[in-house]
């Protein structure tokens, strides 16, 4: 009867996603995207003596440059000139958070990659035939690649960041069961589909518009100014769309369009700069590795009394982001679980590879694999499932948070205990019992993994965004905001909500490109806030401009502002069709000259933060959710399958489960990929080795999960989000945590010996290893 009811309730719910997923607007970029149409930066119409770039990179991690000859490269037909820190008429400095970050090095390098001059020729080929011809020594300085041997060494970036609750010391001597472990989280390359790039171009004046393939157009405004000696006005930055980002294009699309704008600004010419792939691998910085400690304490019911832990975040030889990463690392260290007493404490670890940088999760997923693995062991060591432990601390209403924030609108419980009755989690954990009892050379595994994740620029000056929205003659709309359509569907949102607004077809609106001299002054695309912060600014705009043609209306129709609505492209009295068209209304209001343009202002309300108390409510709201990942091991091999990947999420009130679908998906996806098998290697003189698609593996078709499942929870959603509609971008990739534990728990099934490690990503190599581990 149990399974029966299950089932029903399974299938009803499969059932109303499928009807609502049929109703959903889909994503309005994917016509032009599959024709072959949309515009990226190498699509841009070049000016005619437009010159192309090509960046002369170090090719060593540290040392002193003691001699550059550019002779023969200069005297290559087609160069126009060389580049380099001395031709930087500002501030050779493009560090955002910390000014630790040359645009060009000067006497030392820091990283292999690192920019060092900027041919500019004819043509990409000339260019890149005469940077063969550079001639570089370099005096070898000693090279730290990881972050123990930076801690060792008192190298780091800042000052240590920590966040506490409760007595940590204390609570640990009254726990029944303390264990103490480490791990490490390897980097990621982000591997957008579009290289890093720029075209800049001169406009009048000494003015300069820079095409640019960056998720923060305001960041590239404001370095190119600084680094030119320029004032912000000078330079306009204009996006269109790009070609994939996962925050790699939030700080580090900044120099190559700096570049780009600093030859032109000399040679009064366009000039184009795009890295080719194998450019982009080495010059740019990847997720964060981590290697950490923990300590965490238990009672003999399980509960999670005291939980420590130390990150080492390997920074690179630069800030970048790292100060921000590892911040929200530190929010994110209990993931989904109550802890009465924390103490969580990061250290930025300066070395010598390229600047790491933000990457989906921006450090929480890095936190939340650490409390995952301390779970894990603690499992192991008592002898009971992880799952008993996770279901035992899960987040409850008005709990606190270690950084002060007080748990509101928590769907912990409910997202964990849908997907057990939804998904009938004790049948999945039968059939693997069962498929192991009865095989020897293959073996299953599964895990729960779920999540809570923060939404909000953990920055709060960060959390405001504008919109400008006209209204033209013809009733048509355009729309301009801050956000940058980076393949999430946030244009298609931007325009769904003036279609609701106005209530007109979404075929009359246009959203135009992201640009710095229409809206000013922005925060980044960046931290899943996109929808919601540039989302409430097209609202109120919209609104503000309803209430204007409202009062057109009434005058025109005798009537009183409160009776009427916009319907259907018509004016609506008492819920009734007037005479009164949408377009009928748009020219009385031009002829009674009512401005058809608004600017509105949005900043998120309630959120603060005090960092000298490191306590505060950083956060609109939390997204939830848990996935239940089994996989299939064959244990002669060492490789695997992942059957399915069930997940039950929190999107609040979706505002398209289709566009929201996808971006769970592909996160999960993307997740799965850092913990098994995208591997970033580095030899001991700072040498990228996995520098090519053959060396550094991305999950394929062959390699997602089976079947995926994407629930919606059932809530009321949270105001602080866009029409209730919650953050989708980055909180489902940490659902791929769960893939690392399900090759665990199969490991074990083989190798009763294996020792729990917990060193990602588990590639089939480790997994050989750990299955005949002795």
């Amino acid at each position: 009867m149990h399974n029966n009811k299950t089932n029903t309730v399974r299938d009803t719910k499969l059932d109303a996603v499928s009807k609502s997923l049929k109703q959903s607007i889909k994503n309005l970029d994917s016509y032009t995207h599959v024709r072959g149409e949309s515009l990226y930066v190498d699509d841009v119409n070049i000016r005619q003596g437009t010159f192309h770039a090509v960046v002369f990179d170090s090719p060593k991690a540290h040392g002193k440059i003691k001699h550059i000859d550019y002779s023969k490269a200069e005297a290559l037909e087609g160069v126009e000139r060389i580049f380099t820190y001395k031709d930087v008429p500002g501030e050779n400095e493009i560090g955002g958070i910390i000014a630790d970050e040359p645009l060009f090095a000067e006497d030392e390098v820091h990283f292999w990659g690192m920019p060092i001059a900027l041919i500019v020729a004819e043509s990409e080929f000339i260019a890149r035939k005469a940077r063969g011809l550079i001639e570089i020594e370099i005096e070898d300085l000693p090279v730290i690649t990881t972050a123990k041997e930076a801690k060792a060494k008192g190298s780091f970036i800042n000052a240590p960041r920590s966040f506490s609750l409760g007595d940590t010391e204390k609570a640990f001597t009254e726990c029944d069961y303390v264990f103490e472990g480490e791990t490490f989280s390897n980097g990621q390359e982000h591997l957008y589909i579009e290289a890093q790039g720029a075209y800049a171009e001169p406009m009048e004046n000494g003015n300069i518009k820079i095409t640019s393939s960056t998720q923060g157009p305001t960041a590239v405004q404001a370095t190119t100014a600084r680094v030119l000696g320029l004032a912000m006005h000078k330079i306009e930055v204009d996006v269109t769309r790009l070609g994939g980002g996962f925050g790699g294009k939030e700080d580090q699309a900044t120099p190559w369009a700096v570049m780009a704008a600093l030859a032109t600004h000399h040679l009064n010419q366009s000039v184009k700069l795009i890295l080719n792939r194998h450019d982009d691998l080495r010059m740019t910085g990847k997720r964060h590795p981590y290697e950490s400690t923990y300590k965490i304490g238990l009672s003999k019911d399980l509960k999670i009394l005291a939980y420590q832990t130390e990150f080492l975040q390997n920074s690179g030889a630069a800030a970048d982001l790292s100060p921000a990463i590892a911040e929200r690392t530190l929010f994110h260290a209990t993931n989904s679980y109550y802890v009465p007493n924390v103490t969580t404490k990061v250290l930025s670890c300066k070395t010598n590879l390229p600047p790491n940088t933000a990457f989906r999760g921006f450090g929480g997923p890095q936190g939340m694999f650490v409390i995952e693995s301390a779970i894990a062991k603690a499992a192991s060591e008592i002898g009971v499932s992880a799952i008993k432990i996770q279901e035992a601390n899960l987040l409850d209403e008005n709990d606190t948070f270690s950084y002060g924030q007080i748990a509101k609108k928590v769907e912990a419980k409910n997202t964990w205990h849908s997907a057990k009755n939804i998904f009938n989690s004790d049948a999945l954990e039968q059939e693997v019992a069962d498929f192991n009892k009865n095989n020897t050379a293959f073996k299953k595994g599964l895990s729960f993994m779920p999540i809570t994740f923060g939404i909000s620029f953990t920055n709060t000056p960060m959390n405001h965004a504008r919109a400008l929205v006209h209204i033209y003659l013809d009733g048509s709309v355009g729309i301009s905001t801050a956000a940058v359509e980076m393949g999430q569907g946030v244009n298609t949102k931007m325009m769904q909500i003036a279609a609701d607004v106005f209530s007109i077809p979404i075929e009359k609106i246009k959203i135009e490109t992201t640009n710095t001299t229409r809206v000013a002054n922005t925060s980044p695309s960046a931290a899943s806030s996109t929808a919601d912060l540039n989302g409430k600014a097209t609202l109120m705009a919209c609104n503000a401009l309803v209430e204007r043609l409202k009062l057109v209306a009434s005058e025109d129709l005798n009537v009183s502002e409160k009776d009427i609505t916009l319907k259907n492209e018509s004016v609506f009295i008492n819920d009734k069709p007037s005479e009164l068209s949408w377009t009928d209304l748009i020219s009385s209001a031009m002829l009674k000259r009512v401005a058809l343009t608004e600017n509105a202002h949005y900043a998120t309300p309630e959120i603060h933060f005090d960092k000298t108390k490191e306590k505060g409510h950083p956060f609109a709201y939390h997204v939830y959710g848990t996935a239940i990942t089994t996989v299939t091991v064959d244990c002669t091999r060492g490789t695997y399958e992942f059957d399915s990947v069930k997940i039950v999420h929190d999107y609040g009130k979706s505002m398209s489960e289709g566009i929201d679908l996808g971006q769970v998906e592909g996160a999960l996806i993307q997740g799965i990929g850092w913990m098994t098998m995208e591997e970033i290697a580095y030899n001991d003189d700072g040498k990228l080795l996995s520098n090519a698609l053959s060396t550094y593996k991305v999950p394929d078709i062959f390699s997602v999960p089976k079947r995926v499942e994407v629930i919606p929870v059932e809530t009321e959603g949270n105001d602080m989000a866009i029409l209730k509609s919650k953050a989708v971008g980055e909180p489902p990739l940490m659902y791929g945590i769960g893939a690392y534990f399900a090759l665990q728990n199969a490991i074990k099934a083989f190798n009763s010996n294996y020792d729990l490690e917990f060193h990602a990503p588990m590639t089939p190599e480790k997994v050989l290893m750990g299955l005949y581990e002795k």
